[in-house]
């Protein structure tokens, strides 16, 4: 395995990473966007009025993308696994 096919499963993986979590991460920036600008509007300075907001989007995501996340991962995870011996030999 030469160091072009360690930079590219690298990538794949960091690639990956990015796509899996993409969602998860979008909405709570969103959200929290969202409960800064009303904060600022009201003058509410409530540290659970800007925590609990985002905890419960990021379990509707999971719930709702959960499945599509991990059949992504275990499927990634399975063709990295079917390389390694084409990698090694």
């Amino acid at each position: 395995m030469d160091s072009t096919q360690v930079l590219a499963a690298g990538q794949q993986g960091l690639w990956m990473l990015l796509m899996v979590s993409a969602p998860l991460l979008v909405v709570v920036l969103v959200v929290g966007l969202v409960v800064s600008v009303f904060q600022a509007a009201t003058q509410i300075n409530e540290a659970t009025l800007s925590f609990v907001p985002k905890i419960v989007c990021a379990v509707i995501v999971l719930a709702v993308a959960g499945p599509w996340m991990l059949s992504t991962l275990v499927e990634y995870l399975r063709s990295v696994l079917m390389g390694i011996p084409a990698a090694v030999g």
